[in-house]
């Protein structure tokens, strides 16, 4: 690379106005930040964290899941998804239950107490999800919605 091109080349800062090859994935990361900080603050008056809501998602969309799945859903390592369950039977959202025809996996359940407070955050959300798009106008929730969805789920899923 010559010195001119170095010049020119946009470097990652991650504020506005980067032009960088990372600039999207630092504004999307540091979006991720603020909304996860929305939704802990949703889920602290629950007594739950995002990483227990996460799984909890996983349950309500798939129904019964064995662990590794539930890893692999969440981006969880195999310790960190037993200690998240463990914390979940604890609390009464969720119970393990044997697998049919195979000894060693556990398939785990959402319980009606996590179906209730799987609803109650919905609720505990909505007016932190509405400020944290306050400064978007009309029509730009949706449309970035549209956009980010097609990011994280591209239709050739080349990733």
């Amino acid at each position: 690379m010559t010195a001119d091109a170095r010049r020119t080349t946009a470097h990652a800062t991650g504020r506005p106005g980067d032009e960088s090859p990372f600039a999207l994935g630092l504004l999307l990361r540091r979006a991720h930040w603020r909304a996860a900080a929305v939704m802990t603050e949703a889920l602290r008056p629950l007594g739950v964290e995002l990483r227990h809501f996460a799984v909890l998602i996983v349950l309500m969309d798939r129904g019964p899941t064995v662990q590794r799945d539930l890893a692999a859903e969440t981006g969880s390592d195999k310790a960190g998804i037993m200690r998240v369950v463990d914390d979940l039977e604890r609390k009464g959202l969720a119970v393990r239950k044997s697998v049919p025809g195979d000894r060693r996996a556990r398939a785990v359940e959402i319980t009606p107490r996590g179906r209730e407070l799987f609803e109650a955050a919905h609720v505990a959300a909505e007016p932190l999800a509405e400020r944290l798009a306050a400064g978007l106008g009309a029509g730009d929730r949706e449309r970035l919605t549209e956009l980010l969805t097609r990011i994280a789920y591209p239709a050739d899923d080349e990733m």
